[in-house]
């Protein structure tokens, strides 16, 4: 039967059924054909007499399986030996599948019996279902002794998984698309040890023009945004969220943007820190020189003073000129042993309270954008501190925006650049595309806040990184701004000024 069936797929495909691989993921946008590609694969091995198990995170009923899919391939390709019951399809060979809802039944794919499993819609995929899977789809030890006896070569089974993105922060693209995405940016393709990841998209699908799908396709390009268009035919992420204070399209618009309009980092270095105790949320710091993010990381062990260490060691060894930590909450408790590590430094330090009014309350802010009606005062314009630098942010994507895209000229010392350097770029996005802002009644720009944000209907994990590049922002910008700030300083700790 496998000798039998040919499956026509672009070059780029091929690999998936060539090399033995642990995952093997296909990941893109609408009309790609992954999922027919996958199914016409999973009938080859069923025919050769394999067992495979066809799941997804959520699946109420059989309707909502990929069993009329497989169905319809059968009929397609005119497969003999196939027999369609209602909840399952056999093959003369032995071969067979059955359907798992997976979200529901974690504990049932303990020691699944199948030479391989296919997952669709793998974005929606749990951590859990993830953890289990990756120790229960397997070669048990007495299968692997009776293959040896009978001189059988063991073959390990496969994962294969069909998905769009969905958010940066979802768990398998943390797990497996994060390694993967400088490459598949660049041709379309990674592999490694564990796993191979293929993307592919609509214009790459040959079989596309002919199917209908060109006509909706133009008219979304003309009519949604290109975050959305990007997402539903690119296979980008879709990291808006309701009420986000900043758009994807935007953020991506600011990733080397210093590269794409030619002017370098200089200015200030600041380090700034979300300190977190252990168990909670990650620890974050972000490193800005100038108007460029040359990196932002987290770390997920250890206690709010490793942490601090951590930072503080990271601000040392870039020798920043100021570190920067959030004051509210845990990040009080740390103000002595920033003081001792720096003791000796170069390096200015203070807190960051974004509870605390706004910095030069009296000062006009001018809106760079449509949502103001017009200028007001910065405590008329701005619940918090913390809304006021989210807010700088925001107009510093928007402006990097209009700079980039548009082709607008911009002093670069207004703008924002994300270096593509930073290992957890695809996070960083989730994270500043995420940033709700909240309605109060008084009219005033107030950001929603980290506990409320893990809250219905946001559901979100906590900013940590976006936040410090957040706080960053609350200090002087320029070479002329940091001499007049350290020959008015007359202690180690300072209130951060506007920039």
């Amino acid at each position: 039967m496998e000798d039998e069936v040919v499956i026509d797929c672009i070059d780029r495909l091929t690999p998936l059924l060539q090399i033995p691989k642990r995952i093997k993921l296909l990941v893109g946008g609408r009309a790609s054909t992954k999922s027919t590609f996958v199914a016409d694969h999973v009938l080859t091995r069923i025919g050769s007499g394999e067992g495979w198990c066809c799941g997804r995170e959520y699946q109420n009923s059989i309707d909502e399986s990929v069993h009329s899919m497989l169905q319809d391939e059968i009929e397609r390709l005119q497969l003999p030996g196939f027999t369609c019951l209602k909840t399952e399809i056999k093959h003369t060979s032995g071969g067979f599948n059955f359907y798992r809802g997976l979200s529901r039944n974690i504990t049932s794919l303990k020691g699944i019996n199948a030479h391989g499993l296919w997952i669709e819609e793998g974005e929606a995929t749990s951590n859990d279902t993830l953890k289990v899977l990756t120790a229960s789809v397997r070669v048990s030890a007495r299968e692997q002794d009776e293959a040896r006896k009978m001189g059988r070569e063991i073959r390990i089974p496969e994962i294969w998984i069909t998905m769009n993105r969905r958010r940066s922060k979802d768990p398998i693209a943390q797990w497996l698309l994060k390694r993967a995405e400088r490459e598949l940016a660049r041709c379309g393709y990674y592999e490694d040890d564990l796993c191979i990841i293929v993307e592919v998209n609509y214009n790459e699908n040959p079989w596309f023009i002919g199917s209908g799908l060109e006509i909706e396709r133009a008219d979304d390009e003309k009519y949604m945004s290109a975050a959305e268009y990007d997402h539903k035919w690119h296979g980008a992420y879709s990291d808006a969220v309701a009420d986000a204070i900043i758009r994807p399209d935007w953020f991506d618009a600011c990733v080397d943007a210093h590269l794409k309009l030619g002017f370098e980092p200089e200015g200030i270095e600041v380090v700034s820190h979300d300190p977190s105790d252990q168990g909670s949320d990650p620890k974050a710091l972000c490193y800005r020189h100038g108007s460029v993010i040359v990196d932002c990381r987290t770390k997920d062990d250890g206690d709010i003073n490793s942490g601090a260490d951590w930072a503080l060691d990271y601000a040392i060894m870039v020798q920043a000129d100021q570190f920067l930590w959030d004051g509210d909450g845990l990040g009080a408790g740390i103000r002595r042993q920033v003081s001792t590590a720096l003791s000796g430094k170069k390096i200015r330090a203070g807190m960051f309270k974004g509870s605390e009014s706004p910095d030069f309350p009296d000062k006009v802010y001018e809106p760079v954008t449509d949502e103001l009606r017009k200028p007001k005062s910065n405590k008329e314009t701005f619940l918090n501190k913390r809304a006021q630098y989210y807010w700088a942010l925001r107009d510093r994507c928007f402006k990097t925006w209009q700079a980039v895209v548009h082709g607008k000229y911009i002093d670069p010392s207004q703008l924002i650049s994300f270096s593509s350097d930073i290992d957890e770029i695809g996070l960083l996005r989730s994270e500043v595309c995420g940033i709700p802002r909240k309605e109060n009644g008084s009219g005033k720009i107030q950001i929603v806040s980290k506990p409320d944000m893990k809250k219905k209907p946001y559901e979100l994990e906590s900013p940590n990184m976006a936040d410090c590049v957040m706080m960053s922002l609350s200090t002087a910008g320029s070479k002329r701004e940091r001499k007049q700030s350290q020959s008015t300083s007359n202690s180690s700790e300072t209130s951060w000024q506007a920039m």
